[in-house]
Order: C-alpha cells, then structure tokens, then sequence
C-alpha cells in the first residue's frame, strides 16, 4: 500500500538522493520513491541547497549537467577506489605466498580452513577465504566444530582398534578386507557394539591407512548460540505469499566500502506480501541496528500485534534488548536450526539481489554516503516498483493494494 504520511527524515533523504545524483530528474526519482512529481518539488523547493527554493528558478524536469564540484568529487572517489584495489592486489599476491606451503598435501580443504585461521588475525577472514576461494561459512562451521572433533577422533581410535581385530590374520581375520566387509563384521557378530555407518568406517581406515576410498570430511554446520535462547521455527520453509503484515522474515547483511570498512542493513521483509516494510543501515551490528529496523516496520505497518518475526539465531536477535522489544510491540519470535541458511533462504535471497544488483559486478562502494543513497533508492523502489516474480510479477506495494481490494470485495459479498 502507498504511504500517505512522509517522516521529515525521509523527506531529507528524498531531496539529497535528488541533488546528489547526476542526470536525475524529479519524475526518475519519485517514482522510484513511489511518491508524487509534486511531493518531491515541493520537498526541494523548501529543503534543497536553495537551486529551488520557493519563489526562485523552478526546478527542471530535465537531465542536469555535472557541475564541477560534483566531478571532482567523481574522480576522487575513482582515484580512491582505483588505490584500494591496487593495495588489495597487493595484499592478495602476500596471502597467495604465505599459503602456498599449507597446500603441500594431505587434506586439501582442512589445510585452508587452518591457513585461515592461523592468519585471520593479519588479514581478516572475509579476505583470506576470498583469495584461496572457500566459503566463510564453510570455514566457521569448521571452527565451530573444533571442541568436538577431540571427542569424535577418541571414538575413531576404539573404532581403528577393532578394525585391526577384523584384518589380524592371527585372530582370524583378513588383511584384505576392504570397507564394506569391515562394516558388515562390525554391524554383525561377536564384535557389533552398535551400528556403524559405512562411510565413517571408510574414512577411519583411509585415515589411518588400513584400506578402503577416501571420502570427504563431513563437517558440522550448527554453531551453537551462545546466549542460550530458544525460539520455535513458526516458519518452518513456508515461504508462501499471501495476507500482509502475519509473518516476516530478517537478516543483516554488510555493504562493502572501498576504503576497507562496511555499512550494515538490517532488514524486514513481510512474506505475505514481499514487502520490505523495515529496514537500518548503520556502520555497526549492534542491537540497536535490528531494533531500529523493528521499529520502522512498525511504524510502516501501524502495528505489529500478533505477526511473527523469523531470523537466524545472531547474538542480536537473541538478546535481552531485542527479546523485550518484540514483547513491547506484540511480535513473536522464531527461528530455524542453527547454522542452517535455508531456513532463513528468502532473506538471504533478499540481501544477494540487493548487492548484485547495486555493485553490478564492483567489489565495493565507493564511499559511505554512496551506499547509503543506493540503498535508500533500491529499497523504496523494491517496493514502488520492482517487479516480484512470486507475487505475480507485480511490486509488493501493488500486491497488497490488489490484496486489500479483494478482500474488501469477498467480505461485502459475505455481508
């Protein structure tokens, strides 16, 4: 649905998204705001740097020339971005060095996932799994996984001794024996303790050179949360549209920046209809940035009393500020299994549309201000204008427009 009500905040944002992008014109950028020609001059003319104020020069529905100011500004920023490559080539080319010695042999994979965390302290682990090409989450599930691997090998070693029982020739055995043998003895006879899986007797005996193939290191995925707090999965994958403002999904994504550092956004997304009714963008991921999130979704909807708010199990969603905030506004929490992305798969959709569509292939922004003023554009536009292919190919607010007609439409016929 169009909002009707403008914070003053908005307002700024809407005149400096205006004034700071070269060529715009006043119909480009209401629209994509999903607000009136009219709104957006009159905004101008009373907010602007004074090109447009009332009673000056109207404001021209035209292209406008770069002014000087506004190119050199340009070129700083591209001569900005053009040195952080330059010093992350740089820093990719030492990396590559320093790793090449991990490689050397045995498990290729675990090797990185220790390089990683031998040198994140240098380089950080966003760039280091970049260069050596392994995904983060990969690598945390690795991490994670670390206090129980000590439990796991002490059950391989009790499995290896009676494996080499099996393949003792004087105790009856055969040294030929290959996994699945192995496994079946062990599954059935006097040594069965409980049931084995093939797969984990095939890597124990490669491991430990007795026999059998190779198979890939199973990896745990669920990282535990450390604050301790529970929420049921009210989702449960069912990411069906259907009525507005029941059931939201959210996610904090980062916002890369040339000069090395990142914005965050914390977003609000209602299932029923796609909708982005909240969202912050902050230069942090504290808590406060998913409480202002909440907030502004709130604000959108007039109230959130009874929805249901989905996420992944972060520190901020389970902390004690954000737990009380859901409970001051009537909003019940879930959430999926740790350490499992698809049961948050629509926010996450969300954030890798929104990166790959604003950086178009640039590994960062150029600046802050940059960033922030893309996003401000995309998200309302998301909403105003952009076409959603699980609502029919139609924009979220359009959706919830046809929405409240039909139901406005069955329930007078029900009268």
């Amino acid at each position: 649905m169009a909002r009707k009500n403008y914070t003053d905040e908005f307002r700024r944002r809407a005149v400096d998204l205006y004034e700071s992008t070269p060529g715009a014109t006043l119909k480009g950028i209401a629209v994509d705001l999903g607000i009136s020609r009219g709104a957006l001059k009159e905004w101008v003319d009373k907010l602007g740097s004074g090109t447009t104020a009332s009673g000056g020069v109207a404001v021209p529905d035209g292209p406008r020339p770069e002014s000087q100011a506004a190119r050199v500004a340009r070129l700083e920023a591209e001569n900005t971005a053009l040195k952080a490559e330059a010093r992350k080539l740089e820093t990719e080319r030492d990396i590559l060095r320093q790793a090449a010695k991990y490689f050397a042999g045995g498990d290729e994979l675990v090797n990185r996932f220790q390089f990683v965390e031998d040198h994140k302290d240098a380089y950080g682990v966003k760039r280091l799994c970049e260069v050596i090409e392994i995904a983060r989450s990969s690598f945390y599930a690795w991490l994670a996984a670390a206090p129980g691997r000590s439990e796991r090998q002490a059950a391989d070693a009790a499995l290896v001794a009676r494996i080499r029982v099996l393949q003792d020739p004087a105790r009856g055995g055969d040294r030929a024996y290959g996994s699945p043998r192995i496994t079946a003895d062990l599954n059935d006879g006097v040594l069965a303790q409980e049931r084995v899986n093939h797969k984990r007797v095939a890597r124990v005996m490669r491991e430990h050179q007795l026999a059998g193939i190779r198979l890939r290191r199973r990896v745990k995925t669920t990282i535990p949360d450390q604050s301790g707090r529970r929420f049921p999965d009210l989702i449960e994958r069912d990411f069906s549209t259907g009525e507005p403002n029941r059931r939201y999904v959210g996610d904090i994504t980062y916002l890369p920046i040339a000069d090395g550092t990142n914005l965050y956004l914390a977003s609000v997304i209602d299932l029923g209809s796609r909708k982005l009714a909240g969202w912050q963008v902050a230069g942090h991921m504290r808590t406060e940035l998913v409480e202002d999130a909440l907030r502004a979704a709130a604000r959108d909807r007039g109230s959130l009393a009874g929805v249901v708010f989905h996420s992944d199990h972060g520190s901020v969603y389970t902390s004690k500020a954000y737990v009380k905030l859901c409970k001051r506004l009537k909003v019940t929490q879930s959430m999926g299994a740790i350490g499992t992305s698809a049961d948050n798969s629509l926010a996450e959709s969300f954030n890798a549309a929104l990166k790959r569509e604003l950086l178009a292939g640039r590994a960062a922004f150029p600046d802050q201000a940059t960033a922030y003023r893309a996003v401000f554009r995309w998200v309302n536009r998301y909403n105003t204008r952009r076409r959603h292919s699980a609502i029919g190919n139609i924009s979220p607010n359009a959706y919830e427009t046809a929405y409240a007609v039909t139901t406005s439409a069955t329930l007078a016929e029900a009268a």
